[in-house]
């Protein structure tokens, strides 16, 4: 196969561009790779930071996604503490924030995302949780025994007011829509989400924004809300969303909209490819295009882009996976979950909290999702794969069809879940 690459170059050392780099090794690769990371730390998984390494379940080397012999073995040169800070796909040249260029045959882009701001948080005291260090530093702050504002109820929101209560904490859940995770699976389930936090002690301020943050000496005093009433906080999260991690891109005349926009192979360009929440891609078995910020998308997508950069190429169509621990609940999910779908019951009841129900949108089922239903969830997933009409789903407790390609899936997210 003399037409593959010489140089691989990934930007991004995490999750889905070392999973980039294994694959390609696994599938015959033998040139030069690099791999470029913006943090100082060896690959490590993200999912842990706002639950067992924030609560102390965890110390921090675990997060390690491979052991230095595992990393030896790969063969690549990892330049860790180094961004990229430009792209010329004319020339096939990543500059470096030290001033040096590589030259590459084929790069894969997994630069990840970056947490959206708001203003006025250059105080002192106000967290934001994206990489370990900031786990680290939000994990200090919480064992000073602050009261905590966290504004922002999506997964990591909801997930680090459940640490900070279950270390006893004052907490305060903010966000300007009327109940937890309503962007991610509407109302009827957000509105359980809210209770679960409600029955452990959280204060939910749902439906009123943050209008600004107080501070006094430069440390955060509290968080004024849009309704003129004040939270007291000596510590805030951030958990506001995040955008792309694509500036360093915008000279680069790549197609970037929300994320780098790739074809349904991940390709954004001849050579350049895009794994992990930086890429956008149209998912044939949606129709949609879509971006995910989920751990089992990097590994899929990683996996995908050695595929195609091997001369294998595939459209990659996943359903996809993500899941959420608060408290001792686990909520598990599978496909999409679009505002306009209806939230049918399969089974079990919402009241238990212990239930699996469909997401059907044009009565086709997109999404299903499980409370405390590990096991059975997972059977649930075929009727996504399938797209399901809703008569099908009604009452289903088929198995998960023994195809290669399901249990190649099911392989996988037995090793990432934890």
């Amino acid at each position: 196969m003399s037409d593959l690459p010489r140089h691989v170059v990934v930007g991004g050392a995490s999750a889905a561009g070392l999973t980039t780099a294994e694959n390609l090794r696994k599938r015959g690769y033998d040139g030069k790779l690099t791999l470029v990371g913006d943090e100082p730390h060896p690959p490590y998984d993200r999912p842990p930071l706002s639950k067992q390494i924030l609560a102390g379940t965890w110390v921090p080397e675990r997060v390690r996604l491979r052991d230095d012999d595992a990393l030896r073995g790969l063969d690549a040169t990892l330049l860790l503490g180094h961004r990229a800070t430009g792209l010329d796909p004319a020339t096939r040249r990543v500059s470096l924030d030290d001033g040096a260029t590589l030259e590459y045959d084929a790069l894969v882009i997994a630069t990840g995302v970056t947490p959206r701001e708001l203003p006025g948080t250059n105080l002192d005291g106000v967290h934001r949780l994206r990489t370990l260090d900031d786990a680290l530093a939000l994990r200090t702050g919480l064992l000073a025994g602050p009261k905590v504002v966290v504004v922002g109820a999506g997964f990591l929101g909801a997930e680090v007011a459940a640490v900070a209560r279950r270390m006893d904490l004052e907490v305060t859940l903010v966000d300007p829509l009327s109940v937890p995770m309503r962007r991610q699976f509407g109302d009827r389930v957000g509105d359980l989400v809210g209770r679960l936090h409600r029955d452990h002690g959280t204060t939910l301020r749902c439906g009123v924004g943050v209008a600004r943050f107080l501070g006094s000496g430069g440390r955060v005093i509290g968080v004024e809300l849009a309704d003129e009433s004040v939270l007291d906080a000596d510590l805030v999260l951030v958990a506001v969303g995040s955008t792309p991690a694509t500036t360093w891109l915008v000279e680069s005349g790549l197609p970037l909209g929300n994320g780098v926009e790739c074809d349904e192979f991940c390709r954004a360009a001849p050579g350049v490819y895009a794994a992990g929440d930086v890429a956008s891609w149209p998912n044939t078995h949606f129709g949609l295009r879509m971006r995910l910020e989920h751990r089992m998308n990097a590994t899929e997508q990683g996996m995908a882009v050695a595929a195609a950069i091997m001369g294998e190429a595939k459209p990659f169509a996943p359903v996809p996976y993500f899941w959420t621990d608060q408290y001792d609940t686990k909520i598990q999910a599978y496909g999409i979950f679009p505002e306009d779908a209806r939230v049918q019951l399969l089974d079990g009841g919402f009241d238990e909290r212990k239930f699996i129900a469909a997401y059907v949108r044009d009565d086709t089922v997109v999404g299903v999702l499980g409370w405390d239903e590990p096991r059975r969830v997972r059977e649930a997933r075929r009727l996504v794969v399938e797209q399901a009409p809703l008569v099908s789903a009604a009452g289903s407790r088929a198995a998960m069809p023994q195809s290669p390609q399901v249990n190649a899936t099911k392989q996988i997210i037995d090793e990432v879940v934890q």
